[in-house]
């Protein structure tokens, strides 16, 4: 009978389900929805819980009875000596899914397990999720809608950031100490660091992009190991999905759009997970196709819709020296011999930022983004160490965008709340600024005056008449609203529809009726 099990047709899994339409809902009480998150396996259920009298996100797996767990725990061992998925020499997932499946029916056979198809499948599901993906945090790092995963510890259960609902509950929680600290060590696997008790704190990326922060001892975190994961978006949000979402307006991002091809430079500031590099990854849109770009960070966030971009990631010193290290300080040096028409920094904080001012002010367009909250905050933190920044040496800065977290209706959102146009940084280091766009949150409306200083300088750089940038100007927030109201939100549409606008205007303002 035990035999049966190698004639039992394979598993199909689908780790990328169709990702289904959210609205968002301003009552959280009437939340309740559900969606498949791991098919056939997995789905999450998020619903407002009135007994805990919060939103819960509520992971759903295949239960198992107590002679099940015993099958899968024993097969789990055994697999743990006998697979290693890095030998596997074709890793696409169906070949993995096979090579899982072979070594499950052998090793059933030869513990002479008697085990029903319908079993077969639920232990061959957490099989594949626990030796393909990251054990019980898989299915939530599946979910397109998670941002951050949270885990605080033991006995405490891991929150979620979820793009439409924010801070969620979920019903994980490891009450095994040794459970959460083998979890940890396969994330620092997955990220190729290690993680000890000689040297307890992970900062790595795992292989999708997803940046990870863990601990690993009680010396560290009183409750035990803990991890943060900030999940990579490979489909970045697009410019037209921001004005969908209210986080800036069309005017803004036809202003951004001048700016970016005229090569200004832009600083993106804000506080820890105001939307940063989401504005970054969206303007970056608005590159000319031709245009070389280089991009420096710590951890990969950036995902732009080009093909001549040269993408650089630091690396960290390994194995207790810092001979090996590769910093942010060395790739932005390095990145002025690339011969780059844009030069993209993830974020400056350190000497860094001398670097890159040096290369604004010998004719190398940059955008970047640093946590300051106001104009005079930035200009004081690149006044004082680290940085040390002469005053007037500021002024190689065009414009700086200013993101900040908002409760709007009692809804946590993301804003543009200004965007300010540098004049003039005196020897004192007293900023003279103008700006044209702000948000008003006593209205939850956008504003803009008229008059750019950064159109004056860009007239007189490029010799274009001030009256053409206007209008230019005018036709692009057209454009850019014409978009929006039709829906056009798909990264490769917006793409080609910008592209085609760099290279014949006429058609594209023609083809959405724009005089």
């Amino acid at each position: 009978m035990n035999e049966l099990i190698q004639t039992y047709k394979p598993v199909q899994i689908d780790f990328y389900p169709q990702i289904p339409p959210l609205e968002k809902v301003k009552d959280k009480t009437k939340i309740d929805v559900r969606y498949c998150l791991i098919a056939p396996f997995a789905y999450v259920h998020i619903y407002w819980n009135e007994k805990k009298y919060e939103l819960v996100y509520e992971i759903e797996e295949p239960i198992l009875n107590i002679e099940e767990e015993g099958y899968r725990e024993k097969l789990s061992s055994a697999m743990r000596d006998l697979i290693n998925i890095e030998q596997v020499i074709d890793k696409t997932k169906d070949a993995l899914l096979d090579y899982i499946d072979r070594r499950f029916k052998l090793l059933a056979v030869e513990f002479d397990m008697d085990i029903p198809y319908d079993s077969y499948k639920k232990i061959f599901y957490y099989l594949c999720r626990d030796f393909m993906g990251i054990n019980e945090i898989e299915p939530i790092l599946k979910d397109y809608y998670v941002e951050d995963i949270e885990c605080n510890g033991s006995n405490a259960p891991v929150y979620i950031i979820h793009r439409i609902y924010r801070n969620i509950r979920t019903n994980l929680s490891f009450n095994n100490v040794d459970k959460l600290e083998s979890l940890v060590e396969k994330l620092a696997q997955r990220c190729g660091r290690y993680i000890s008790y000689a040297d307890p704190i992970l900062d790595g990326t795992l292989p999708d992009g997803s940046r990870v922060n863990a601990t690993y001892t009680k010396d560290i975190t009183s409750r035990g190991p803990t991890f943060t994961i900030r999940k990579f978006t490979k489909t970045p949000w697009t410019p037209i999905q921001l004005i969908s979402f209210w986080t800036l307006s069309p005017e803004m991002l036809a202003y951004l759009w001048i700016l970016v091809q005229y090569k200004m430079n832009i600083l993106i500031t804000g506080g820890t997970a105001a939307g940063k590099t989401t504005l970054l990854n969206a303007i970056a849109f608005f590159i000319p196709p031709e245009a070389r770009v280089v991009s420096i960070e710590d951890t990969r966030e950036l995902n732009l819709p080009r093909e001549n971009w040269l993408p650089s990631v630091v690396r960290s010193a390994t194995g207790g020296g810092k001979e090996n290290e590769i910093s942010l300080f060395t790739l932005l040096r390095s990145s002025f011999r690339q011969n780059p028409d844009y030069v993209i920094v993830g974020e400056v904080r350190g000497k860094e930022a001398f670097v890159l001012f040096q290369g604004m002010a010998s004719g190398h367009a940059s955008i970047s983004t640093m946590h300051a909250d106001s104009v005079d905050t930035l200009v004081k933190r690149l006044e004082t160490p680290p940085i040390e920044l002469s005053p007037t040496l500021i002024n190689v800065l065009d414009c700086v965008c200013i993101m900040t977290h908002a409760i709007v209706n009692k809804q946590e959102t993301r804003k543009l709340r200004e965007i300010v146009e540098i004049v003039n940084v005196d020897a004192e280091g007293i900023a003279t600024t103008n700006t044209p766009f702000a948000w008003n949150p006593a209205d939850d409306k956008f504003y803009f005056k008229k008059n750019s200083r950064i159109f004056e300088k860009i007239s007189k750089r490029y010799g274009v008449d001030l009256s053409e940038i206007e209008l230019e100007f005018r036709r692009r927030v057209q454009l850019i609203y014409k978009l929006y109201q039709q829906k056009i939100f798909k990264f490769d549409e917006i793409q080609e529809i910008i592209v085609r606008y760099y290279k014949r205007p006429a058609e594209v303002l023609r083809e959405f009726k724009i005089e």
